[in-house]
């Protein structure tokens, strides 16, 4: 898929709040179409996974959005040298995320990712980076929050706003019947009625949505299979 990769990534943690805050004034909140909500036909996922010594495997995937199956699936494989500092954990996993997304063949009309979208102190979290990288409705959707809610009802489908100094950034989402909620937030490119939407037709009896699910299975096992490589 298209992917507008930049010559050269933050190396300091000074270099990426500066590109945090230059870019987040670009991210769009709201849907690109006009005339009710978009309907999406291929749905993609991103997720990482580490060792302890900083190699990184991203899987991306693509499904269709009416069966949930996938349709085609890419790994990336590196070593992230950026610091671990909260906020910024987007920069440990950019350069194999895009790699992986770059090396699908297929363009999905919507991105989720495993992590923060507008929920995030600068308002941009990686989801955030993505969409703007991809020009794709971009979904964020993590399993930790930054701000501040109260819990929604114990139902699928009960939500409450998530909120930084008063702002609705995103929403806390049950996926399943009194199982913790996930947390929702724009990415780019779509609103947060339509994310949230999108979120529970995507977690089809689980917790985490499929695409969620699907990226992770393979990057864990990507992982595996490198550091078995590298200790051989």
């Amino acid at each position: 898929m298209r992917v507008d990769v930049p010559d050269s990534w933050p190396t300091t943690a000074d270099e990426a709040v500066a590109l945090q805050n230059q870019l987040r004034d670009c991210v769009r909140s709201h849907n690109p179409k006009n005339g009710g909500a978009p309907q999406f036909s291929k749905v993609a996922g991103i997720d990482s996974a580490y060792a302890d010594d900083g190699t990184v495997a991203t899987a991306a995937v693509i499904l269709d959005a009416e069966t949930l199956e996938v349709t085609e699936s890419a790994v990336a494989h590196g070593v992230s040298h950026f610091p671990y500092v909260p906020g910024l954990l987007a920069f440990r996993e950019l350069p194999a995320t895009v790699a992986a997304l770059a090396k699908l063949s297929g363009e999905p009309d919507l991105l989720v990712c495993d992590a923060q979208g507008r929920a995030h102190p600068r308002r941009f979290g990686l989801a955030c980076h993505v969409g703007l990288l991809t020009q794709v409705p971009t979904i964020g959707v993590a399993k930790s929050v930054w701000g501040d809610y109260r819990d929604p009802g114990r139902a699928r489908g009960d939500m409450s706003d998530v909120t930084i100094d008063g702002e609705v950034v995103g929403r806390a989402v049950r996926t399943r019947d009194d199982v913790k909620p996930l947390f929702v937030s724009v990415g780019h490119l779509i609103d947060l009625d339509t994310a949230c939407e999108w979120v529970l037709k995507l977690t089809a009896g689980f917790r985490q949505p499929e695409t969620t699910r699907q990226a992770d299975r393979r990057c864990r096992a990507a992982l595996r299979e490198a550091t078995k490589a590298a200790s051989a």
